[in-house]
């Protein structure tokens, strides 16, 4: 298993991970912060093609492999991708139809790759020790027997996932269904995806990695472009959120003090819309919304912002929206998307304690690094339970998150206060502020048994050891 001198070690990749002195870094980091605005569109991932299909399946293959990027202009950024990409290519799947996916590791460490939010067995799962090394290839199969769902993959060698997917290895998971399809949401052109996420760089481009270097990381990326826009016809659009920061919240507007509709969270559609002015989303938390444009005028520009900090938030201006002509718009957005499944009585509670290690060397669960020989628990499948939440981090101020492999899970309450419908369910991450506690309701149904990991989704923090597993048995 790699340790803390292998994680430092891999700011070698691809020539990027110079330390750089405080000054330094604070002018490289003016330089890439005045760049003119919005004069660049807003990059779309590629949909990656499968390779081969059958009656009953459909085969892809990807390459992980160092390249550059143009994130800046001018400036060529040494980066890790998924063929190629940056952010990585979409792969665009249906429920039912399954998807093998063969990947090869061409860098020079090892990588595992974690398909979030996906209800597939623990060889497919992307373990953080089940490692695809240098050379190597690995076969996942993902079933889609799951509803539709934005999911993302990336990267989860454990001690290195921090690094390695803040350098590129991230990419979008979508799948579809019949009972969507018919709801007739916005699609194809009108549905958006969005991946942000946060960045560093000195002033030759290159990407600067340190661990829990939140802080510095102001430059904030959509689908891998600065501060980028998109052209909207004037009618209704989904755009898919995510955030792909390691480490950073965000709490989204439109500076027109437009709505958003949110329709979906992690694992697929809410039972009915919420309309809301904002959309907090923690690392690695989704939300699906529709925003319509036929209420501005061709001309206008929408610009989406980032307030989590309030109006000194680096990074605030995301991306404009720049408003042209009207369009022909048949989709809707029903009062009912989905039914939810009945979790019943939860037959044990679990009380999961997130915290700084007393001696401020790593982080911990329940006061444990995370040990990959270790089971902190066992589950019955097809069991419901409690799980009571605690970031004990208020002396430190730190944030966490839980996401738990395999399930999607219902949040209960946050300091005792219902949480609203938006966060309810369906969750595969939740957000716990420093000093607070969430209750959630995690239902074992998957049909698949073994050993599943959960972590701290800030994944400085889950390199750092803020990770246990646990057993799914019979």
């Amino acid at each position: 298993m790699l340790n803390r001198r292998d994680t430092l070690k891999l700011g070698a990749i691809a020539g990027a991970g110079l330390l750089l002195p405080v000054s330094r870094l604070s002018s490289a980091l003016a330089e890439a912060t005045a760049l003119a605005p919005f004069t660049q569109p807003l990059p779309i991932p590629p949909v990656l093609a499968p390779t081969s299909t059958s009656s009953v399946a459909d085969f892809y293959e990807m390459t992980i492999a160092p390249t550059t990027a143009n994130i800046l202009p001018g400036l060529s950024t040494p980066v890790l991708t998924f063929n190629g990409s940056f952010p990585g290519p979409t792969i665009k799947a249906r429920r039912g139809r399954p998807v093998q996916l063969k990947v090869t590791n061409t860098m020079s460490t090892p990588s595992s790759v974690h398909l979030h939010g996906a209800n597939v067995r623990p060889a497919s799962d992307g373990h953080p020790v089940d490692l695809i090394q240098p050379g190597a290839s690995k076969t996942y199969l993902y079933p889609n027997q799951q509803p539709a769902a934005t999911l993302w993959y990336h990267d989860h060698a454990h001690h290195i996932e921090a690094e390695q997917v803040y350098r590129g290895l991230a990419g979008l998971y979508l799948i579809g269904d019949q009972n969507t399809d018919s709801l007739q949401l916005p699609s194809d052109e009108y549905d958006i995806p969005l991946l942000i996420r946060d960045a560093s760089f000195d002033e030759q481009g290159r990407l600067l990695f340190t661990l829990d270097g939140f802080a510095s990381r102001t430059v904030v990326l959509v689908n891998g472009a600065q501060q980028p826009y998109l052209s909207v016809r004037r009618r209704k659009y989904r755009l898919r959120l995510i955030n792909a920061a390691n480490s950073r919240p965000i709490k989204l507007t439109l500076s027109d003090g437009g709505q958003f509709v949110r329709i979906a969270s992690d694992g697929g559609l809410l039972e009915h819309p919420v309309t809301g002015a904002e959309i907090e989303l923690w690392p690695a938390e989704r939300a699906e919304v529709v925003v319509d444009f036929s209420t501005r005028q061709t001309g206008d520009t929408v610009i989406l912002e980032n307030i989590f900090n309030g109006p000194n938030t680096p990074g605030r201006q995301l991306l404009q929206f720049q408003v042209a002509e009207s369009a022909p718009d048949n989709s809707q957005v029903p009062n009912n998307l989905s039914v939810h499944p009945v979790f019943g009585q939860p037959i044990i509670t679990r009380t999961i304690n997130l915290g700084r290690d007393p001696t401020n060397t790593f982080y911990a669960i329940n006061g444990l690094p995370y040990d990959p020989n270790r089971i902190d628990f066992q589950c019955k499948q097809g069991s419901t339970e409690l799980w009571v939440v605690n970031n004990t981090d208020g002396q430190y101020n730190f944030p966490h998150s839980m996401h738990i492999h395999l399930v999607q899970f219902r949040v209960l309450d946050r300091n005792g206060v219902a949480v609203g419908p938006e966060e309810a369910y369906p969750k595969d991450t939740v957000r716990i502020p420093a000093g607070q506690t969430v209750r959630i309701l995690v239902r074992f149904s998957s049909p698949f048994t073994g050993v599943y990991p959960y972590h701290c989704h800030f994944l400085d923090h889950s390199s750092a050891h803020m990770m246990a597993q646990l057993e799914i048995v019979p």
